[in-house]
């Protein structure tokens, strides 16, 4: 049987590794990142894919830095026919891509070439568009370049978050695998390509991007709030401190104002101008040293004012 590694970390992997094993693959090896300290007690957690991968008595390596010759030399002495990834949080080396006879191949969370990089999910919310998918390809050393052998198209709901869409991307890389694995043993695929020319980039999101730009267009922002949601999560500043914006609704702004003005108040949260004729009403909102809360317990509890400025 065809010997197969499993390469993947966080929540959205697991669906994946439970779709090779109950397509009852030979999988030899799991490889996944080391257990981490999480919550603010710093408990010593592990992956998700490991829990799942334990569940199934299957063998974990968790390298700390995958490219070291010790790490490498576990990986090699599995003997993989074919590397499986997704999501897995380091950079394979040449001489592991090079390694199986059938190759490594990733399920990537995006239809490729658009959004290459660590967070397409987010990209796809924060930039608006209607759709995004999954491209199974062959790995390359060049950043998510390598040649394309499927794709699906999922649909991204207006009201979708990263973490909602982020199961439904979940679920279709599972099922993509599980029709693309037997093409590619049967060698049936021929993989295309990548247009070099109609690349664009999902880099890990950094702190600045977080913030909220109140001079943008409601649309904008909202697409921004839900981008970013329920990680790393969106944040401006109130009176110098910094406020994480959890949820917010798009709503027709009654007076003009300068962009990040507190304009009205409802029961379930207050609006602020924006760029354009959308506001946008906080729902759900952070305050510094405070636990998330819902809009109107926040209201209850401040004294916040129209004319109250937000961004500055």
């Amino acid at each position: 049987m065809t010997r197969i590694i499993f390469m993947g970390t966080p929540d959205f992997s697991v669906p994946v590794l439970q779709k090779l094993i109950d397509d009852q693959y030979n999988i030899v090896g799991v490889v996944t990142q080391p257990d981490r300290p999480k919550g603010r007690k710093k408990v010593l957690t592990p992956p998700p894919v490991k829990v799942e991968a334990e569940k199934h008595g299957l063998p974990v390596l968790q390298p700390e830095k995958i490219r070291e010759k010790e790490e490498l030399d576990k990986i090699f002495a599995l003997e993989p026919d074919l590397i499986v990834t997704a999501a897995f949080g380091q950079i394979l080396p040449k001489e592991l891509l090079d390694a199986p006879k059938l190759g490594c191949i990733n399920v990537h969370a995006s239809l490729l070439p658009e959004l290459r990089g660590g967070a397409p999910v987010h990209y796809s919310i924060m930039q608006g568009k209607a759709k995004t998918g999954i491209t199974i390809m062959y790995m390359a050393e060049k950043l998510d370049a390598g040649d394309i052998l499927t794709q699906v198209e999922v649909a991204i709901d207006e009201r979708d978050d990263v973490g909602i869409l982020f199961d439904k991307l979940s679920i279709a890389g599972a099922k993509l695998l599980s029709e693309t694995v037997p093409l590619l043993l049967e060698g049936k695929i021929t993989p295309v390509k990548q247009d070099e020319e109609k690349a664009t980039f999902a880099y890990t999101i950094k702190r600045e991007q977080e913030k909220i730009n109140w001079a943008k267009t409601g649309e904008e922002i909202y697409n921004h709030i839900r981008g970013l949601c329920p990680w790393p999560v969106a944040f401006t500043t109130l009176d110098g401190q910094v406020v994480k914006v959890w949820w917010g609704e798009k709503v027709e702004a009654e007076e003009k104002a300068e962009p990040g003005t507190v304009i009205g108040f409802e029961k379930d949260g207050f609006i602020v101008a924006t760029g354009n004729e959308t506001a946008i009403k906080v729902t759900e909102l952070q305050p510094a040293g405070k636990k998330k809360m819902k809009g109107e317990d926040y209201l209850r509890g401040q004294a916040l004012q129209i004319g109250s400025i937000l961004g500055l």
